[in-house]
């Protein structure tokens, strides 16, 4: 469960608004963007902005939700509200916030903007699986994100949850899109130097930035000459060889299937979920792009572990999911969670 803050009789049931005041704020906030969603009791949305990136770790706290605060001010503009007390409840879903401490903390940042009365800040992975589950479902299931990084959540209806640190290989994280570019380096480095096996990496490595081996690509990286964001470039690079047959492309793709199988299963185990029909949604870059082997390799070892689980591709917009748990929260009607559906599916 995510971290909340307000007042008492902000916590009160009911989905109407007071005066001048939206029911939810939703906030999906990435590392690389923000959205924002002022939303109606009915589900209606009311008004929308992007912003910046959210990263706390980088700027601070305070320096992260001032980027917040910009898209915040101009969603409430477009809905023809007032920034401070635009909604009656806060829902906001975010990145770096890992920790059940971190979540505490960002939540009283958040409220103590006053943007809500009441706020709940949760990790941005349970945006996902809120938006993954179908319209008028309950929130039940498990959701595994493979992005940049690579995190997986599971929630059930009376809000127990099962969630990971996930805060890289300190935590026993394995796999998002910078970890398989790193491992791919590496394979492809040891390939051309002599200490590894041979790999086509050694070639589609460095020719996708016009250089001809390693060598060039390793000095153009360690010299700042190709900038370190660039790297999760090369992650589409390792899936392009591994659908030509490179064995070593392939064995990466196929430990990614088996850590997303990892994360799902003990998720679903943890919720008492291993032996029932649920939903296990697959979001993110690199798994919302469908590369077939490891959508056969999560499929084939699934199904071996939890053959119930029903996999789903989450392509909504987190924000989406951002908002249908603040409808959750205000204990809004199944209509107002079918027109926010509808407004992002169509």
């Amino acid at each position: 469960m995510g971290s909340r803050a307000g007042t008492a009789a902000g916590r009160a049931a009911g989905t109407a608004s007071g005066p001048g005041r939206a029911s939810v704020l939703a906030v999906d906030a990435g590392n690389s963007k923000t959205d924002v969603a002022v939303i109606g009791a009915d589900g209606s949305v009311l008004g929308t902005a992007r912003g910046g990136g959210f990263q706390p770790p980088v700027v601070g706290i305070e320096a992260a939700v001032d980027v917040l605060a910009e898209a915040v001010a101009e969603a409430a503009s477009a809905a023809g509200l007032p920034e401070r007390g635009v909604a009656e409840h806060v829902s906001a879903c975010l990145a770096n916030a890992d920790l059940p401490v971190e979540e505490r903390e960002l939540a009283e940042a958040v409220q103590a903007r006053g943007w809500g009365r009441t706020t709940d800040v949760r990790n941005d992975t349970f945006a996902i699986l809120r938006a993954g589950l179908p319209s008028g479902a309950e929130p039940r299931g498990v959701a595994v994100v493979c992005g940049a990084g690579i995190n997986c959540v599971g929630m059930l209806p009376d809000g127990r949850t099962a969630r990971f640190p996930a805060i890289g290989r300190i935590s026993g994280d394995w796999g998002g899109g910078s970890g398989l570019a790193e491992e791919a380096l590496w394979f492809a480095a040891r390939a051309e130097d002599g200490r590894g096996e041979p790999t086509g990496l050694v070639r589609t490595l460095p020719g996708h930035f016009g250089l001809a081996s390693m060598y060039e690509l390793i000095e153009a990286l360690h010299l700042g000459r190709i900038p370190f964001e660039r790297r999760h470039e090369l992650t589409p690079v390792l899936f392009a060889t591994s659908a030509a047959g490179d064995p070593v492309a392939r064995s990466l793709v196929d430990r990614l299937a088996e850590e997303v199988v990892a994360l799902s299963t003990v998720a679903l185990s943890k919720l008492g979920l291993l032996d029932e029909e649920v939903p296990v949604l697959l979001g993110g870059s690199v798994l919302a792009a469908r590369h077939p082997q490891l959508d056969q390799g999560i499929a084939e070892l699934l199904a071996a572990k939890a053959p119930k689980a029903v996999i789903g591709v989450v392509t909504a917009p987190p924000v989406l999911g951002a908002g249908l748990l603040g409808l959750d929260q205000v204990r809004a009607d199944a209509a107002a969670h079918a027109r926010l559906g509808a407004h992002y599916s169509g």
